[in-house]
């Protein structure tokens, strides 16, 4: 008997240990180089629900197979108590990336974390504004968990007694490569849900892994030429009035500007919000926005979606809101069509329809003493913690709808994002305002599928203000954050004239930054992103049972071992290596071959590492060799629909290059549709001589280029 009994114990354990074994076989390759397997019962809603994304198919086949990146008997899932535990292998060789917007570190092999929208609070611990359950490994190939729960992460940091790879144990006492760390030789998670959603993707390489990644979100934002301008933000109580002069002395002065944002006093109330114009700063909303669309400015407007008691929709949109509130406003369940008509109509009707542009989407990311607590209870069923992991999401994605449907592009801010956000046209930001944080922030963005923008505020010196500007126009969106504090480009006259330079050379780089987000889009590759996804750029890791590597002799490698969070990669040719407030120089870490200085033209080295000494009076910007950076006149606003441009194709370099040049109306969503252009450019060199072309406009195709001529940077 007692025997029978053991056998009907161990049966049914038994069972559930095979069928875990058996779903890690059981990958579908549902894109080509794309995997997803199903782990226990996943509920309907998830990232990539709220979200919307949906793969571009035709890219991801134009991007190719590749072969599973890992070997799946090593991979381990299974659903306990509720809850789903999840193994993936982990080479000693392998270093991580992602797992969301980090500020302070690029390399996340050794990390715990708990993947949890909130407010960013200094720590990288998974608490943050965008906290992607992705992460790319360096031996190319990535990993999601499309889950809207709270996901623990351990990045390599347990140990199991029956690894294959269990490390020797060492004497504390006796010997001095003891490691409170010990190699761990797996990435492990706890999703608190009965299963989830698994993808893999291919490489070869970390970057392929990316692309896939986004492509199979609908590929990368495509903002308007507008949204690529430069920004301002006025003070929070603005009036007509105000926003009328500043738009005006930026003319004067000879500023770019092609949006102005309005803070929460546009609104009768705001916090919470009624999501009407106060009518005395603005009593006459539609002449008003149609008098900035003349001048060329466009407008961008402040919300947060909790709703005052006065807002004109409040009764209708109460039944499908939360329990609790957000400074005493209702929190609408945007899951429910019932909630979404009445606030979606308000700003459409109210704001879009008279032509605003597009929004500022504020405090959807935490402080947990504002947000509403996880006990919450939402009419549509979800969790509270569903919807603060997606609550983002949600309010991109019907913002776009209303501009959609006026076949109308837009480009905004938001403060949360997470998997699944890549097509959505919006950019982080925070009131964090640690100049080195935000530049490893927008480098580990490209990582997660999201834009970051490391906006100029208020500055203690000019010194600080120019490095900060400098840093903002090599960036998703250029902007100064005038909120609080009323700056202006020219707040610092000492720097004046720098600042004014720079952000006419943003206006100037206008093709070039439009080529690479229309890469983002139709090939998934990030705008912004780290030097661990560069070609030629190798990162090598030295530890127990590692090729040891004279660092002496081969200082490129001592670099290449450290983690490099302030430089990156700003489109296909550029490599930006900001300065800091107190700084006179710097290194720059170069990937293999030749890098030529971006203002002047001049070799600066090989696949070395690098001093430079630039001055107050540039950014140490560097461009590869064969590199092809096509530029415009510095007009003060983007090009008009149908305007054309002069273009100015910079070629850098001794080897031929190629270039593919982006083109649509700039406005529009015409170009899924088809009309757009990738025209190739391509320059070959002779002595001191070169010989450009570019592939004539197809017929029917849009044109927004007159003059063409080339210049040779490298002398």
């Amino acid at each position: 008997m007692k025997k029978l009994r053991l056998l009907f114990f161990i049966g049914p354990l038994l069972g559930l240990q095979l069928c875990a074994i058996a779903q890690t076989t059981e990958w579908k390759e549902v894109e080509p180089g794309v995997w997803k397997t199903v782990v226990g019962k996943p509920g309907d809603y998830n990232l990539l629900t709220a979200a919307g994304a949906k793969p571009n198919q035709q890219a991801l086949e134009k991007l190719g197979s590749a072969e599973f990146p890992l070997q799946k008997s090593e991979i381990e899932f299974r659903v306990e108590n509720g809850k789903t535990y999840l193994r993936f292998p982990l080479k000693r060789e392998e270093q991580l990336f992602g797992f969301g917007l980090n500020f302070q570190t690029v390399y996340q092999r050794g990390k715990i974390l708990e993947l949890h929208v909130d407010h960013y609070g200094g720590k990288d611990n998974g608490r943050t504004h965008a906290p992607v359950p992705f992460y790319v490994s360096s031996n190319g190939y990535g990993v999601f968990i499309n889950s809207a729960e709270y996901i623990k992460v351990w990045a390599g940091t347990g140990v199991r007694k029956d690894s294959p790879n269990f490390p020797t144990p060492k004497d504390r006492n006796t010997d001095k490569k003891w490691s409170s760390r010990p190699y761990s030789d797996a990435v492990e998670m706890l999703v608190p849900a009965e299963g989830a959603e698994i993808y893999v993707f291919g490489g070869p390489t970390a970057l392929d892994a990316v692309k896939r990644y986004n492509l199979m979100n609908g590929g990368g934002v495509l903002p308007p030429r507008w949204g690529l301008g430069f920004t301002q933000r006025v003070m929070t109580r603005s009036t007509e009035k105000d926003v009328e002069t500043e738009v005006e002395n930026f003319k004067q002065k000879g500023y770019p500007l092609d949006f102005i944002g309005l803070e929460p006093g546009w609104q009768s109330k705001a916090y919470p919000g009624t999501f009407s114009w106060d009518k005395n700063r603005f009593p006459n909303p539609p002449a008003f926005v149609k008098k900035m669309m003349d001048k060329g400015v466009r407008l961008n407007l402040w919300i947060n979606p909790y709703v005052s008691p006065d807002a004109p929709f409040y009764k209708e949109i109460l039944p499908y809101t939360a329990s609790h509130t957000v400074w005493l406003g209702v929190i609408p369940d945007f899951t429910m069509p019932e909630a979404r008509k009445p606030f979606f109509n308000q700003l459409k009707t109210d704001q879009v329809d008279i032509g605003v542009s597009g929004y500022k989407i504020d405090e959807v990311d935490g402080y947990d003493y504002y947000l509403w607590p996880d006990v919450a209870k939402f009419p549509s069923g979800h969790s509270a913690e569903q919807m603060r992991q997606t609550y983002g999401l949600l309010a991109m994605r019907y913002t776009v709808d209303l501009f959609k449907e006026r076949n109308q592009r837009t480009y905004g801010l938001v403060r949360a994002s997470n998997g699944g956000a890549s097509a959505l046209p919006y950019v982080l930001y925070n009131d964090y305002y640690n100049h080195e944080d935000f530049i490893t922030a927008l480098i580990n963005s490209g990582f997660a599928g999201v834009l970051w923008t490391p906006e100029v505020r208020a500055s203690k010196t000019a010194e600080e203000w120019l490095r900060r500007f400098q840093s903002n126009v090599f960036s998703p969106m250029a902007m100064i954050n005038a909120w609080s504090t009323g700056t202006k480009p020219w707040t610092y006259p000492e720097v004046e004239k720098q600042v004014k330079e720079f952000a006419l050379l943003r206006m100037k780089m206008m093709p070039y930054w439009y080529s690479e987000f229309a890469k983002y889009h139709f090939e998934g590759i990030p705008p912004f992103r780290a030097m661990n996804l560069e070609p030629g750029f190798k990162q090598e890791l030295h530890g127990e049972g590692e090729k040891e590597v004279n660092l002496q002799e081969n200082p490129y490698a001592e670099a290449v071992s450290k983690e490099i969070k302030d430089q990156y990669m700003a489109g296909e040719n550029l490599l930006v290596a900001p300065m800091f407030t107190g700084q006179t120089s710097r290194k720059v870490v170069l990937p293999k071959g030749k890098w030529f200085d971006f203002y002047t033209g001049k070799f600066v080295g090989d696949g070395e590492v690098i001093t430079v000494t630039p001055g107050l009076d540039v950014i140490p910007v560097f461009v590869k060799d064969g590199g092809i950076v096509p530029m415009m006149p510095p007009l003060l606003h983007s090009p008009k629909l149908g305007e054309k441009v002069n273009l100015e194709i910079r070629y850098y370099g001794t080897k031929p290059g190629t270039y593919q040049l982006y083109d649509d109306d700039g406005e529009t969503f015409n170009y899924e549709k088809g009309a757009y252009s990738f025209r190739t450019i391509s320059v070959t060199r002779k002595a001191d001589k070169i010989i450009g072309n570019i592939a004539k406009s197809e017929k029917g195709k849009p044109n927004s280029f007159a003059n063409i001529t080339f210049t040779m940077m490298t002398k």
